[in-house]
């Protein structure tokens, strides 16, 4: 009995030996303390039930990397969320899960999570720690159940070792899968642009003339639904697309069956927009410019039209050259190539 529990016994310690070694390998990788940046609100998400740490962290790094999330190994949360995209993908409109199979919207960015009230384009999921389950339970991403994944990481090389540094024990559940996802997701925090450093008034946010005309317009045309400095409300608001004749997708409407929220999709942050194309829940513009043609002439009204474009947007071709170039001092370098979110492969 004791030599077969040594049998089992002895990999767990080696594989646990390797990892605590490799913890102090990179100082910044050592870093997952959660910032909240001077004048934002309070985060929606309770961290203080699931406090990031570099165990849970890394673990939480390692599942959203691996493929055997998926029923046939075959796709990852990275396969739609690059880092350097702001953790979307760029490559095509509507997201493509496992046998190439195409879903039916563009994959959301994923950045200042704890903020979220909702997740998704419909708002179908409500708290950080159960949103991996949409995608994992799809029958078109990854196809899979959460009692599945637990059996496969149970036998999987090197993740008990990886769950007993997480948790204190080397035990694997679904709740625990779900809580190091998050306590990886959680810390994409982007809150450093150029933008951000103009306001804090720091080196490296000087804006230029063309810039400030661009967030003056901004603020005038766009504000009310991407607020400051999140640069969204967290609302769900139709805005004027047709209807996809083949996707014939409603919106939040499928979630609330309630005919006012026809039409109605998530108001997505655009922090690192220029980044994060193509745009909209179904990723048919390619551009921003796009979007902003759309904007001047291609509303459709309806009855849930957002109150904002009942109105004509009034902008110059000069007034939408100048609001691009203040859209792109969202982006964050330091957030799209942080070394910590890479697929380290440990």
């Amino acid at each position: 009995m004791r030599i077969r529990t040594l049998k089992y016994l002895l990999p767990l310690l080696a594989g646990m030996f390797i990892l605590v070694l490799s913890l102090g390998s990179d100082k910044k990788e050592e870093e997952v303390q959660f910032v909240r940046p001077k004048g934002w609100p309070k985060p929606v998400y309770d961290l203080s039930k699931n406090k990031p740490t570099i165990n849970g962290f890394k673990l939480g790094r390692k599942l959203f990397f691996d493929p055997i999330l998926s029923r046939d190994g075959s796709t990852s949360c990275a396969s739609c969320h690059t880092q350097w995209s702001a953790f979307t993908h760029v490559d095509h409109g509507l997201s493509h899960g496992i046998n190439g199979l195409k879903g039916k919207r563009n994959s959301l960015t994923l950045f200042n999570l704890a903020w979220n009230k909702s997740f998704m384009w419909d708002g179908g999921i409500n708290n950080l720690e159960v949103q991996p389950l949409g995608p994992i339970t799809n029958p078109v991403e990854m196809d899979n159940t959460l009692e599945n994944v637990v059996k496969k990481l149970d036998t999987a090389k090197g993740y008990r070792a990886r769950f007993f540094l997480a948790f204190g024990d080397s035990g694997i559940t679904g709740q625990r899968v779900l809580k190091a996802i998050a306590q990886f997701t959680v810390m994409f925090e982007s809150f450093n642009s150029k933008y951000d450093k103009y306001v804090r008034e720091e080196p490296g946010g000087e804006m230029t003339e063309q810039e400030l005309h661009g967030l003056k317009l901004f603020r005038k045309n766009c504000a009310s639904c991407h607020k400051e400095p999140l640069f969204t409300n967290y609302a769900f608001e139709n805005v004027g697309l047709a209807v996809d004749t083949e996707l014939k997708d409603y919106g939040r409407m499928a979630i609330t069956h309630d005919p006012d929220d026809s039409l109605k999709f998530k108001v997505p942050s655009l922090r690192n927009v220029a980044m994060s194309y193509p745009y909209l829940h179904d990723g048919r513009f390619r551009t921003i410019r796009q979007v902003l043609d759309h904007y001047t002439d291609g509303i459709i009204q309806s009855p849930t039209l957002a109150k904002e474009f009942r109105k004509p947007m009034i902008l110059t071709d000069q007034d939408k050259t100048d609001l691009i170039e203040f859209l792109k001092t969202l982006s964050d370098k330091d957030f799209l190539f942080d070394i910590r979110f890479r697929d380290w492969r440990d």
